[in-house]
C-alpha cells in the first residue's frame, strides 16, 4: 500500500501541491486547477448513491479540489471492470462481487466502506409461515443472482437447508411482480427499493396499500450472514504507486462522507438533490430510499468509511465457504492484504473531525416515510 506522507490541508490537492512548493508533474492540473475524477456508480441515479451526488451539489468534492463526474451503470455494467480499464477513478461495488474480481486478478483496494449494514431482505407473506430461514423449506424461494445470492444461500445452509434441493429456487427479476403474482413464496428484496414496491402496491384483498404488517422480513443483519455492501473502491497499483492519486483519494473520500453526512442531516433535500440529477424514481419512493440508506450508514460504529475487521471477515468467510445452486463460492482462498485499507478514510475522518463534520452519527433518527400508491 502507498505508505508516503501525504500533504494535505484543507484547501485540498491543489493548495497541497502549491504549499509543498514543488511543480506538477506532466499530466497533472497546474496549481488551482480542478483535478478530474470519475466515479462509477454500481446503478442508475437514485439514492442510493445519495451522498455522491450531494457532494457533487453543495461543494464538497469542489472544495477539495475536485471536479466529480459521476457515471451512471446500465445492465451489463460491472464497475470494478470500468475501474480497472481505466474508465474510471472510483467505484461503488459490494464487497462480495468484488471479491471474486479480485481472486480473478483485478487489483482493487476497499478505501470506504460506506455501508456497514446490509439492506438484502427475503420477504413474504404473513400466511406463508416464514418468519426465519429454516421456514424457506418447501418453499417457492426467489433470488436474483448475479452475485446478489450469497446473503441468502448461506442463510439457509446455517439453517441447514440443501440448496437448492430442499427449495424451489426462482430466478427472480429486478421487481417484485413475481412475488406480488404468487410465483414466489420468499423474494429478495431491498430495504430502499423493492421492499417499498410491496408497499406502493394496492392489496386487492382490502383497496389499499400493503402494509408492513401484511409481511414477514428475514433480515440477514439478524442471522449472521450479512455481507458488505456498497463501498469505494480504488485502483491499487495506483496507490501503490501514484502519490498524486493517493491524495486525490483522501480528498475524495473526505468530500463523499462529508456528501453522506449532509443526506442524513437533510434526507428531503438529498432525495430532492438525486431527483434533480436524472433520476426517474417517485418522490416518495427516493425519500424512503434515502431513508432506508441512511440506516444503512447510521449510526457509524467507528466513523463512516471504516472497514471494520469483523464485519469484513464475516464477509469473506461467507465469500469462502458459502455454495450457491451451482455448488460456486465467491472465491476459494483469503484475499490479499491489498483488498482492503483504512489509511485513506482515517485521514479524510480526522480532516472532517478537525472541520466539525460528526461522522458516526450517534444521535440518527430516521424519518417516518408515507409511501404513496406506484411511490410517486
Amino acid at each position: 500500500m502507498h505508505g508516503k506522507n501525504v500533504l494535505r490541508t484543507s484547501l485540498g490537492l491543489a493548495a497541497a501541491v502549491a504549499l509543498a512548493g514543488c511543480a506538477p508533474a506532466a499530466g497533472e492540473p497546474e496549481p488551482g486547477a480542478a483535478t478530474p475524477v470519475v466515479l462509477q456508480l454500481q446503478w442508475v441515479a437514485q439514492a442510493q448513491f445519495a451522498g455522491y451526488y450531494a457532494a457533487v451539489d453543495q461543494g464538497y468534492y469542489a472544495d477539495e479540489g475536485l471536479d466529480v463526474t459521476i457515471q451512471e451503470a446500465g445492465t451489463d455494467t460491472v464497475p470494478i471492470d470500468v475501474l480497472a480499464a481505466g474508465d474510471a477513478d472510483y467505484a461503488i461495488s459490494w464487497v462480495p462481487k468484488v471479491l471474486g474480481s479480485i481472486e480473478q486478478g483485478t487489483k482493487v483496494t476497499n478505501v470506504a466502506q460506506v455501508f456497514e449494514r446490509s439492506g438484502t431482505l427475503q420477504v413474504a407473506f404473513k400466511d406463508a409461515g416464514i418468519t426465519e430461514p429454516a421456514d424457506l423449506a418447501g418453499k417457492k424461494v426467489g433470488s436474483w443472482g448475479y452475485g446478489n445470492e450469497w446473503e441468502l444461500f448461506a442463510g439457509m445452509q446455517a439453517a441447514g437447508i440443501q440448496t437448492p434441493d430442499d427449495i424451489e429456487l426462482v430466478q427472480q427479476a429486478f421487481d417484485m411482480n413475481g412475488f406480488l403474482a404468487g410465483d414466489i413464496d420468499a423474494a429478495q428484496a431491498m430495504t430502499y427499493n423493492e421492499y417499498a414496491q410491496i408497499l406502493e402496491t394496492v392489496n386487492p384483498d382490502t383497496g389499499e396499500l400493503y402494509q408492513p404488517e401484511d409481511l414477514e422480513v428475514i433480515d440477514w443483519n439478524d442471522h449472521g450472514t450479512a455481507m458488505l455492501q456498497d463501498a469505494i473502491w480504488a485502483d491499487a497499483a495506483r496507490l501503490a504507486d501514484d502519490e498524486a492519486y493517493a491524495d486525490t483519494t483522501v480528498a475524495f473520500v473526505k468530500a463523499s462522507l462529508k456528501g453522506w453526512a449532509y443526506a442524513r442531516d437533510n434526507p428531503e433535500e438529498a432525495a430532492g438533490i438525486v431527483t434533480a440529477a436524472g433520476s426517474t424514481l417517485g418522490a416518495s419512493h427516493q425519500l424512503w430510499q434515502t431513508n432506508e440508506v441512511n440506516k444503512l450508514i447510521w449510526p457509524s460504529t467507528s466513523g463512516i468509511g471504516t472497514i471494520n475487521a469483523d464485519q469484513w471477515d464475516q464477509t469473506v468467510e461467507i465469500a469462502m465457504g458459502t455454495k450457491n445452486e451451482t455448488g460456486a463460492t465467491v472465491i476459494s482462498a483469503e484475499p490479499p492484504e491489498t483488498a482492503y485499507t483504512n489509511e485513506y478514510v482515517e485521514q479524510a475522518l480526522a480532516e472532517l473531525a478537525e472541520e466539525g463534520v460528526d461522522t458516526q452519527g450517534e444521535e440518527f433518527q430516521a424519518l417516518d416515510v408515507q409511501l404513496t400508491e406506484g411511490g410517486s
